[in-house]
């Protein structure tokens, strides 16, 4: 017997996109991708190792690697989706990741910006 798939309303079909946000925490830097699964290629991506955000940090004495930093990167990422017309990410959770500190301030800074999360 076989299932047949569930049917989603349009509503939601509408946002359905195959872009995963993963997010990369180190204890100096913070880094964000959006990955374009079909074809496995980054369609998006930010960090503060990107020299123009760092140098703007070490300018105004900021950190690198904290919720601020977390939050500017998810905001700069945000910027990028929307000029490459991707208005919807699903979340990618490694295993111990939560939905706290830093990963919190990413993904809130991406719900700001407009970007839609699946």
């Amino acid at each position: 017997m076989v299932i047949p798939p569930p049917v989603r309303p349009e509503r939601v079909t509408k946002y359905l996109k195959p872009y995963i946000l993963r997010m990369h925490f180190t204890n100096k830097f913070v880094n964000t991708q959006v990955i374009h699964t079909p074809t496995a290629t980054v369609a998006s991506a930010a960090s503060t190792q990107e020299k123009a955000l760092r140098l703007s940090m070490e300018k105004t004495k900021e950190n690198t690697r904290d919720v601020a930093a977390a939050g500017k990167v998810g905001k700069i990422l945000a910027e990028r989706l929307l000029l490459k017309n991707i208005p919807a990410v699903s979340v990618f959770y490694k295993r111990d990741q939560r939905y706290h500190g830093k990963v919190k301030a990413v993904i809130d800074s991406l719900r700001n910006a407009g970007v839609k999360l699946i």
